[in-house]
Protein backbone atom coordinates (compact mmCIF):
# COMPACT_ATOMS: atom_id res chain seq x y z
CA UNK A 1 0.00 0.00 0.00
CA UNK A 2 1.72 3.04 -0.62
CA UNK A 3 1.86 5.89 2.13
CA UNK A 4 -0.09 9.31 2.46
CA UNK A 5 2.84 11.71 3.21
CA UNK A 6 1.56 14.01 5.78
CA UNK A 7 3.73 17.62 6.93
CA UNK A 8 3.61 18.08 10.51
CA UNK A 9 4.71 22.07 10.96
CA UNK A 10 4.93 21.66 14.54
CA UNK A 11 7.88 21.69 16.78
CA UNK A 12 8.73 18.32 16.79
CA UNK A 13 9.78 17.95 20.33
CA UNK A 14 5.89 18.67 21.80
CA UNK A 15 4.74 16.28 24.18
CA UNK A 16 1.33 16.17 22.18
CA UNK A 17 2.53 15.08 19.07
CA UNK A 18 2.82 11.58 20.48
CA UNK A 19 -0.85 11.21 19.66
CA UNK A 20 0.29 10.66 16.08
CA UNK A 21 1.27 7.49 16.80
CA UNK A 22 -2.70 6.73 16.74
CA UNK A 23 -2.35 7.24 13.19
CA UNK A 24 -1.97 4.28 11.10
CA UNK A 25 1.14 3.15 9.35
CA UNK A 26 -0.46 4.39 5.94
CA UNK A 27 0.30 7.87 6.86
CA UNK A 28 4.03 9.19 6.69
CA UNK A 29 4.60 11.80 9.04
CA UNK A 30 7.29 14.24 8.86
CA UNK A 31 7.42 16.83 11.38
CA UNK A 32 9.95 20.08 12.01
CA UNK A 33 9.23 23.56 12.70
CA UNK A 34 12.12 24.74 10.01
CA UNK A 35 12.21 24.59 5.99
CA UNK A 36 15.75 22.27 6.80
CA UNK A 37 13.50 19.87 8.57
CA UNK A 38 11.44 19.21 5.34
CA UNK A 39 14.43 18.82 3.17
CA UNK A 40 14.57 16.08 1.53
CA UNK A 41 10.91 14.95 2.51
CA UNK A 42 8.38 13.86 -0.51
CA UNK A 43 6.18 16.44 -0.88
CA UNK A 44 2.73 16.19 0.87
CA UNK A 45 -0.41 15.18 0.11
CA UNK A 46 -1.82 17.22 3.63
CA UNK A 47 -0.10 19.84 5.69
CA UNK A 48 -0.76 20.21 9.54
CA UNK A 49 -0.04 23.95 10.31
CA UNK A 50 0.78 23.72 14.09
CA UNK A 51 0.10 26.76 16.34
CA UNK A 52 2.41 30.26 15.01
CA UNK A 53 3.61 28.42 12.19
CA UNK A 54 1.63 30.27 9.17
CA UNK A 55 5.33 31.36 7.92
CA UNK A 56 6.59 28.59 7.77
CA UNK A 57 3.67 26.98 5.88
CA UNK A 58 3.98 30.03 3.71
CA UNK A 59 8.19 29.37 3.04
CA UNK A 60 7.26 25.78 2.43
CA UNK A 61 4.05 26.70 -0.03
CA UNK A 62 5.95 26.05 -3.25
CA UNK A 63 6.92 22.49 -2.18
CA UNK A 64 3.59 21.89 -0.98
CA UNK A 65 1.46 23.56 -2.84
CA UNK A 66 0.00 20.23 -4.96
CA UNK A 67 -1.14 18.97 -1.19
CA UNK A 68 -4.90 17.85 -0.85
CA UNK A 69 -5.28 19.13 2.11
CA UNK A 70 -4.24 21.82 5.02
CA UNK A 71 -4.75 21.97 8.32
CA UNK A 72 -4.81 24.67 10.87
CA UNK A 73 -4.50 23.54 14.61
CA UNK A 74 -5.77 27.31 15.60
CA UNK A 75 -8.92 27.79 14.85
CA UNK A 76 -8.00 31.55 13.49
CA UNK A 77 -6.68 31.91 10.27
CA UNK A 78 -5.41 35.30 10.29
CA UNK A 79 -1.86 34.34 10.85
CA UNK A 80 -2.28 30.80 8.43
CA UNK A 81 -3.78 32.30 5.49
CA UNK A 82 -2.04 34.05 2.53
CA UNK A 83 -2.76 34.72 -1.11
CA UNK A 84 -1.65 31.72 -2.47
CA UNK A 85 -2.95 29.45 -0.43
CA UNK A 86 -6.64 31.17 0.09
CA UNK A 87 -6.36 31.34 -3.69
CA UNK A 88 -5.69 27.06 -4.48
CA UNK A 89 -8.07 24.67 -4.76
CA UNK A 90 -6.49 23.02 -1.66
CA UNK A 91 -9.42 21.84 0.77
CA UNK A 92 -8.51 23.36 3.89
CA UNK A 93 -10.00 22.82 7.71
CA UNK A 94 -9.22 23.76 11.31
CA UNK A 95 -9.77 23.70 14.90
CA UNK A 96 -13.08 25.62 15.23
CA UNK A 97 -15.60 24.44 17.92
CA UNK A 98 -12.43 22.91 19.81
CA UNK A 99 -12.62 26.04 22.19
CA UNK A 100 -16.38 26.67 22.31
CA UNK A 101 -17.06 25.34 25.84
CA UNK A 102 -13.75 27.18 27.64
CA UNK A 103 -15.07 30.41 26.17
CA UNK A 104 -18.64 29.62 26.71
CA UNK A 105 -17.76 29.91 30.30
CA UNK A 106 -15.01 33.24 30.13
CA UNK A 107 -18.35 34.66 28.24
CA UNK A 108 -20.43 33.93 31.37
CA UNK A 109 -18.09 34.74 33.94
CA UNK A 110 -17.13 38.01 32.19
CA UNK A 111 -21.02 38.88 32.57
CA UNK A 112 -21.24 38.08 36.42
CA UNK A 113 -18.54 39.69 37.19
CA UNK A 114 -19.92 42.90 36.05
CA UNK A 115 -23.24 42.11 37.25
CA UNK A 116 -22.07 41.40 40.93
CA UNK A 117 -19.08 43.62 40.61
CA UNK A 118 -16.27 41.60 41.60
CA UNK A 119 -13.62 44.06 41.75
CA UNK A 120 -15.94 46.19 44.13
CA UNK A 121 -16.11 43.15 46.28
CA UNK A 122 -12.52 41.91 46.10
CA UNK A 123 -11.22 46.01 46.74
CA UNK A 124 -13.72 46.55 49.93
CA UNK A 125 -12.52 42.74 51.15
CA UNK A 126 -8.70 43.64 50.41
CA UNK A 127 -9.54 47.02 52.24
CA UNK A 128 -11.15 45.29 55.37
CA UNK A 129 -14.16 46.96 54.39
CA UNK A 130 -18.12 45.92 55.24
CA UNK A 131 -19.90 47.98 52.85
CA UNK A 132 -22.81 46.04 51.02
CA UNK A 133 -24.47 47.10 47.98
CA UNK A 134 -26.60 46.46 45.41
CA UNK A 135 -25.90 43.48 42.92
CA UNK A 136 -27.78 42.94 39.05
CA UNK A 137 -29.04 39.58 38.36
CA UNK A 138 -28.35 38.22 34.78
CA UNK A 139 -32.07 37.17 34.29
CA UNK A 140 -34.13 39.00 32.04
CA UNK A 141 -30.92 40.65 30.69
CA UNK A 142 -30.49 40.49 26.97
CA UNK A 143 -27.31 38.86 25.38
CA UNK A 144 -25.58 39.57 22.40
CA UNK A 145 -23.53 37.30 20.45
CA UNK A 146 -21.74 38.51 17.64
CA UNK A 147 -21.12 35.39 15.19
CA UNK A 148 -22.64 32.96 15.71
CA UNK A 149 -20.39 30.19 15.43
CA UNK A 150 -19.05 27.08 17.63
CA UNK A 151 -18.40 30.00 20.74
CA UNK A 152 -21.41 31.74 20.03
CA UNK A 153 -23.40 28.48 20.43
CA UNK A 154 -21.66 27.36 23.84
CA UNK A 155 -22.50 30.54 25.31
CA UNK A 156 -26.15 30.73 24.35
CA UNK A 157 -26.45 27.67 25.74
CA UNK A 158 -25.23 29.05 28.85
CA UNK A 159 -27.15 32.08 28.73
CA UNK A 160 -30.75 30.61 28.13
CA UNK A 161 -29.78 28.66 31.32
CA UNK A 162 -29.82 31.61 33.32
CA UNK A 163 -32.95 33.02 31.45
CA UNK A 164 -31.15 35.93 29.83
CA UNK A 165 -32.73 36.77 26.15
CA UNK A 166 -30.19 35.89 23.73
CA UNK A 167 -29.90 37.92 20.43
CA UNK A 168 -27.70 36.65 18.05
CA UNK A 169 -25.85 38.39 14.92
CA UNK A 170 -24.58 36.57 11.97
CA UNK A 171 -23.59 37.10 8.23
CA UNK A 172 -26.01 34.03 7.42
CA UNK A 173 -28.97 34.37 9.64
CA UNK A 174 -30.85 31.22 7.71
CA UNK A 175 -27.70 29.21 8.73
CA UNK A 176 -29.37 29.28 12.59
CA UNK A 177 -32.25 27.01 11.87
CA UNK A 178 -34.00 26.07 14.81
CA UNK A 179 -31.66 27.03 17.41
CA UNK A 180 -33.03 26.50 21.02
CA UNK A 181 -30.81 28.78 22.46
CA UNK A 182 -31.20 31.53 20.81
CA UNK A 183 -34.08 34.18 20.68
CA UNK A 184 -33.61 36.12 17.84
CA UNK A 185 -31.69 36.02 15.01
CA UNK A 186 -30.31 39.09 12.82
CA UNK A 187 -28.15 39.96 9.72
CA UNK A 188 -24.88 42.25 9.90
CA UNK A 189 -26.41 44.67 7.71
CA UNK A 190 -27.18 46.84 10.88
CA UNK A 191 -24.51 46.36 14.17
CA UNK A 192 -24.92 49.33 15.78
CA UNK A 193 -28.56 48.41 16.23
CA UNK A 194 -28.00 45.26 17.48
CA UNK A 195 -25.78 46.36 19.92
CA UNK A 196 -28.14 49.05 20.86
CA UNK A 197 -30.59 46.25 22.15
CA UNK A 198 -28.22 44.54 23.94
CA UNK A 199 -27.20 44.64 28.38
CA UNK A 200 -24.11 42.28 27.33
CA UNK A 201 -22.30 41.36 23.83
CA UNK A 202 -20.03 38.47 23.18
CA UNK A 203 -18.02 39.09 19.92
CA UNK A 204 -17.16 35.98 18.95
CA UNK A 205 -16.12 36.98 15.05
CA UNK A 206 -13.16 35.87 13.34
CA UNK A 207 -10.58 38.66 11.72
CA UNK A 208 -11.03 39.12 8.16
CA UNK A 209 -10.60 42.25 6.15
CA UNK A 210 -14.86 41.92 6.10
CA UNK A 211 -14.95 42.37 9.98
CA UNK A 212 -11.88 43.96 10.64
CA UNK A 213 -13.09 47.20 12.31
CA UNK A 214 -16.61 46.38 12.26
CA UNK A 215 -17.22 47.60 16.17
CA UNK A 216 -16.27 51.33 15.91
CA UNK A 217 -17.41 54.72 17.41
CA UNK A 218 -20.80 54.90 15.94
CA UNK A 219 -21.59 51.01 17.02
CA UNK A 220 -19.88 51.74 20.62
CA UNK A 221 -22.19 54.89 21.22
CA UNK A 222 -25.37 53.24 20.25
CA UNK A 223 -24.76 50.80 23.14
CA UNK A 224 -26.18 51.65 26.41
CA UNK A 225 -24.17 53.30 29.02
CA UNK A 226 -25.01 50.30 31.22
CA UNK A 227 -24.02 47.37 28.84
CA UNK A 228 -20.74 45.31 28.58
CA UNK A 229 -18.74 44.21 26.03
CA UNK A 230 -16.90 40.76 25.94
CA UNK A 231 -14.15 40.01 23.14
CA UNK A 232 -13.02 36.18 22.83
CA UNK A 233 -13.07 36.40 19.05
CA UNK A 234 -10.14 38.73 17.33
CA UNK A 235 -8.92 41.86 18.58
CA UNK A 236 -8.87 43.96 15.36
CA UNK A 237 -12.85 43.36 14.76
CA UNK A 238 -13.04 46.30 17.84
CA UNK A 239 -11.27 49.59 16.93
CA UNK A 240 -8.93 49.67 19.84
CA UNK A 241 -8.66 53.55 20.37
CA UNK A 242 -12.59 53.94 20.16
CA UNK A 243 -13.15 51.15 22.81
CA UNK A 244 -10.43 53.08 25.15
CA UNK A 245 -13.00 56.23 24.47
CA UNK A 246 -15.64 53.86 25.35
CA UNK A 247 -14.31 53.11 28.64
CA UNK A 248 -12.71 56.18 29.78
CA UNK A 249 -15.89 58.65 29.07
CA UNK A 250 -18.38 56.22 30.23
CA UNK A 251 -19.87 55.13 26.86
CA UNK A 252 -20.05 51.61 27.91
CA UNK A 253 -20.21 50.25 31.42
CA UNK A 254 -17.22 47.81 30.90
CA UNK A 255 -15.09 45.37 28.84
CA UNK A 256 -14.30 42.11 29.17
CA UNK A 257 -10.96 41.28 26.77
CA UNK A 258 -9.47 38.31 25.77
CA UNK A 259 -7.72 38.88 22.86
CA UNK A 260 -5.71 42.27 21.43
CA UNK A 261 -4.75 44.24 18.36
CA UNK A 262 -1.54 44.06 19.55
CA UNK A 263 -0.27 40.48 21.57
CA UNK A 264 1.42 40.25 24.15
CA UNK A 265 -0.18 43.37 25.31
CA UNK A 266 2.68 46.17 25.53
CA UNK A 267 3.61 47.16 29.15
CA UNK A 268 2.08 50.47 29.84
CA UNK A 269 -1.43 49.56 27.58
CA UNK A 270 -4.25 51.85 28.85
CA UNK A 271 -6.19 48.64 29.24
CA UNK A 272 -4.56 47.34 32.31
CA UNK A 273 -4.95 50.91 34.36
CA UNK A 274 -8.72 51.12 33.43
CA UNK A 275 -11.02 50.22 36.66
CA UNK A 276 -13.89 48.86 33.64
CA UNK A 277 -11.88 46.56 32.16
CA UNK A 278 -11.05 42.93 33.01
CA UNK A 279 -7.99 41.65 31.43
CA UNK A 280 -7.21 38.29 30.29
CA UNK A 281 -4.05 37.47 28.21
CA UNK A 282 -5.31 35.76 25.48
CA UNK A 283 -5.91 32.41 28.06
CA UNK A 284 -9.45 32.18 28.11
CA UNK A 285 -9.83 28.68 26.20
CA UNK A 286 -6.44 27.07 27.49
CA UNK A 287 -8.03 24.52 29.71
CA UNK A 288 -6.40 21.50 30.68
CA UNK A 289 -5.66 19.56 27.76
CA UNK A 290 -6.70 22.23 25.27
CA UNK A 291 -4.12 21.59 22.82
CA UNK A 292 -4.67 18.04 23.18
CA UNK A 293 -8.00 18.48 22.01
CA UNK A 294 -7.20 20.27 19.01
CA UNK A 295 -4.72 16.96 18.25
CA UNK A 296 -7.89 14.96 18.59
CA UNK A 297 -9.87 16.95 16.16
CA UNK A 298 -6.55 17.25 13.52
CA UNK A 299 -6.67 13.14 14.04
CA UNK A 300 -10.43 12.47 13.13
CA UNK A 301 -10.14 14.43 10.08
CA UNK A 302 -6.69 12.74 8.85
CA UNK A 303 -7.96 9.41 9.72
CA UNK A 304 -11.54 10.59 6.90
CA UNK A 305 -8.79 11.82 4.69
CA UNK A 306 -6.81 8.44 4.77
CA UNK A 307 -10.30 6.84 4.38
CA UNK A 308 -11.33 9.11 1.47
CA UNK A 309 -14.35 10.38 3.72
CA UNK A 310 -15.65 14.21 3.84
CA UNK A 311 -13.64 16.20 6.28
CA UNK A 312 -14.91 18.21 9.09
CA UNK A 313 -14.75 21.74 9.87
CA UNK A 314 -14.04 22.68 6.47
CA UNK A 315 -13.36 26.29 6.16
CA UNK A 316 -14.13 28.93 3.19
CA UNK A 317 -10.95 30.42 2.11
CA UNK A 318 -11.70 33.60 0.76
CA UNK A 319 -13.51 34.48 3.87
CA UNK A 320 -11.17 33.61 5.96
CA UNK A 321 -13.12 31.19 8.61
Amino acid sequence: MSQTTVWILNDPSAGYLRMLEQLPDAAHIVAGKTEEAFAGAPAPDAVMCGMGQGQLLEALWPRARDARWVHSLAAGLENVLFPALAESTVEMTNSKGVFGRSLGEFAIAAALYFAKDFRRMIRNQQAGLWKPYDMEELTGKTFGIAGYGGIGREAARRAKALDMKVVAMRRNPGQTGDDPHVDEVCGTEDVAGFLARCDYVVVAIPNTPETRGMIGENELRAMKATSVLINVGRGPVIVEAALIRALEQGWIRGAALDVFDEEPLPEGHTFYRLDNVLLSPHCADHTPGWVEEAMECFLDNCQRFLRGEKLLNRVDKRAGY
